[in-house]
């Protein structure tokens, strides 16, 4: 008797999954969302953190398909002290990466979408250069690579929600 409890309950849920397709999937129109990714250009960045950001975004697309879309970046980065412990060499310090983006159509010069990125990562500072330079380094690293995955992401849904 339980058995057939759960079988029922569990086929009233899944007829509610006849609409579901995954992301990066093809819409009943023939769109698929990876080739669309690949149509978004990417203009070079003044900044590391901005290339950084466009690198990782650019990753997994084709470049040469036409570009129909360009993804604008506006990277702005913080360094804040968190904690300095007295008696030690030690300085905690949070990397702060936040970028605005805008989706335009390069046809009609028509704004699609845009919004804002973010990423804190944490690092520490021991008052050695080398080390210190490193520490800074790989933070902008992984802060990049946050945000240029939720940007990614962000444009992948954003298409296909809006592809059929």
């Amino acid at each position: 008797m339980m058995f057939r409890i759960v079988l029922v309950l569990c086929a009233v849920v899944l007829t509610g999954c006849g609409s579901y397709r995954p992301l990066y999937g093809t819409a009943a129109n023939g769109v698929s969302v990876a080739a669309t990714l690949s149509e978004v250009s990417i203009p070079q960045q003044r900044t590391r953190a901005g290339q950084l950001v466009r690198n990782e975004v650019l990753t997994s697309s084709d470049s040469n398909i036409a570009s129909r879309f360009e993804l604008r970046l506006s990277p702005t980065e913080t360094a804040v002290a968190v904690s300095d412990l007295a008696g030690t060499n030690t300085k905690r310090k949070r990397y702060g990466l936040s970028v605005a983006y805008e989706l335009v159509d390069l046809k009609s010069g028509a704004l699609i979408t845009k919004g804002t990125s973010f990423s804190n990562v944490s690092y520490d500072i021991v008052r050695e250069p080398i080390a210190d330079l490193q520490a800074v380094n790989n933070a902008q690293s992984r802060a990049a690579q946050e945000v240029g995955q939720d940007l990614r992401l962000r444009l992948a849904a954003y298409i296909s929600s809006h592809s059929g």
